[in-house]
């Protein structure tokens, strides 16, 4: 069961919230239709994980509307992904948005103390692959979990990858972010006794195709315990590994 309806149902159970009281929240409707959108408001009682707005192909004014009304509904943080720098000077003038140039997305609200069971190490082949890595970092942070980075420490110089062995097995789950040939998952795979979220980046030259080589040969690693995203999807290894570490928490309800 969802830990945000546990939660209510045991402020039932000791009294602090009447049974009418925890009616109207379980009743409140699902989504709001606000004409171009319709915000799910159920999200989080669903997957214990709100709405993130995706900011490629909209507005700034859609994305305000759509801010409001995950605000209305008690919301928060916020987070908006794939960002550009100009829709976020837009939305900045009516919402308090604090905006990462580099992972190209924008929080509105505080981050919350992480509570997972333990720590996401994200991993890069190259510096060219930051801008997906802090993707995934910002959204591991937003949804309330510790963040180690370890940039660019890829295979073409392995010594770099061993040089962090300790945060290497101590990690709940690594993120392995690479393009060219991708063989950083595959050698952290090897090495760690964690779940592994390999990230295909299209950062290559020409015979990459974008990112495709990565992607197979991520898919094809011979490693145990690898998982692959999409190419360049930074949000999606976040979120997937913010799920992986907070699994005590389903445990425990």
């Amino acid at each position: 069961m969802n830990n945000d309806i546990r939660k209510l149902l045991e402020s039932v159970s000791e009294g602090r919230v009447s049974v009418d009281d925890a009616l109207v929240k379980l009743k409140a409707k699902p989504f709001e239709d606000i004409g171009y959108a319709k915000v799910d408001m159920h999200r989080k009682l669903r997957q214990g994980t709100a709405e993130v707005i995706y900011g490629a192909g909209k507005t700034p004014g859609q994305m305000i509307g759509i801010i409001d009304a995950m605000l209305r509904s008690g919301q928060s943080p916020i987070l908006i992904t794939r960002l550009e720098e100009d829709a976020a000077d837009a939305v900045k003038k009516v919402h308090p948005l604090t905006y990462d140039k580099i992972a190209r997305c924008g929080v509105i609200g505080e981050l919350p103390a992480p509570d997972g069971i333990g720590k996401i190490v994200i991993a890069t082949g190259g510096t060219s692959d930051i801008p997906v890595a802090e993707e995934a970092a910002l959204t591991a942070s937003v949804l309330g979990n510790e963040v180690v980075r370890l940039y660019d420490v890829g295979v073409a110089g392995l010594h770099r990858t061993l040089a962090h062995l300790d945060d290497l097995m101590s990690a709940s789950v690594i993120i392995a972010i690479a393009g060219m040939e991708g063989a950083l998952a595959s050698v952290i795979g090897g090495l760690a006794d964690c779940p592994v979220i390999a990230v295909p980046t299209s950062v290559g030259y020409g015979a990459s195709f974008n990112g495709l080589s990565a992607l197979l040969s991520m898919l094809n690693s011979c490693a145990s315990g690898v998982s692959v995203v999409n190419i360049d999807n930074g949000f999606g290894a976040g979120y997937l590994a913010n799920m992986i570490n907070h699994m005590n928490l389903k445990k425990e309800n």
